[in-house]
């Protein structure tokens, strides 16, 4: 299994660069990190403008020039289903946290999220919750090694879907935190980085 010479952190929708930081400070890996931010978000950062999701997952692609593992977060999980599926010789490992990740969700029984928080956050980018793409095929063809993290009392991205992505994608292990909810990334932060340090390492179903 090759080994990542980078851990690339992408936040959910939010966009904020600060919710895997704790996470990324307690990795203890050999490699860079780096956290992105997306252009809603407060901030500086890379990526400057997107004004669609495949606006978003070009930029992303684009930060990829070396072996990147992934780590992602719920809006981060889609586009990182989708950076991997262009770039699977370059991504060495997927984690996804909380995540539809591409999944459709309406036939698992999800509650749609959506309208409350786009109300609550008039900022957020609408074209965001419009692209609703299925990729369940595409993802059966991903042999990328795959960490699935959720939390068994996440309202927004219930266990439901990790079940279901553990069951699409074919080099997949999946991780119930007890307890967790969608911030499970940032409040389980140390517990996640150790999750993810050994599932690269190769030891994780030890």
């Amino acid at each position: 299994m090759p080994t990542p010479d980078v851990f690339m952190f992408l936040p959910g929708i939010r966009g904020e660069a600060a919710f895997w930081e704790p996470a990324a400070t307690e990795l203890r890996v050999h490699a860079d990190t780096e956290l992105l931010r997306y252009p809603w978000a407060s901030g500086d950062g890379p990526i400057a403008q997107a004004n669609s999701l495949d606006e978003l997952v070009d930029a992303v692609a684009a930060r990829i020039r070396r072996p990147t593992a992934l780590v992602a977060q719920s809006l981060g999980g889609v586009v990182t289903m989708l950076v991997a599926l262009r770039k699977p010789t370059m991504v060495t490992h997927v984690v996804l946290a909380t995540t539809s990740g591409g999944v459709n969700t309406t036939e698992l029984g999800v509650v749609d999220w959506k309208p409350a928080f786009f109300e609550a956050y008039p900022e957020i980018p609408r074209w965001l919750g419009a692209d609703a793409r299925d990729l369940s095929a595409e993802i059966r063809t991903l042999a990328v090694p795959t960490l699935l993290l959720w939390g068994d009392a996440d309202p927004i991205s219930p266990l439901v879907i990790g079940e279901r992505l553990h069951a699409l994608l074919p080099n997949s292990e999946l991780h119930v935190v007890d307890g967790g909810e969608h911030d499970l990334g940032l409040r389980f932060a140390k517990d996640v980085a150790a999750l993810v340090a050994a599932f690269v390492r190769g030891d994780s179903r030890a």
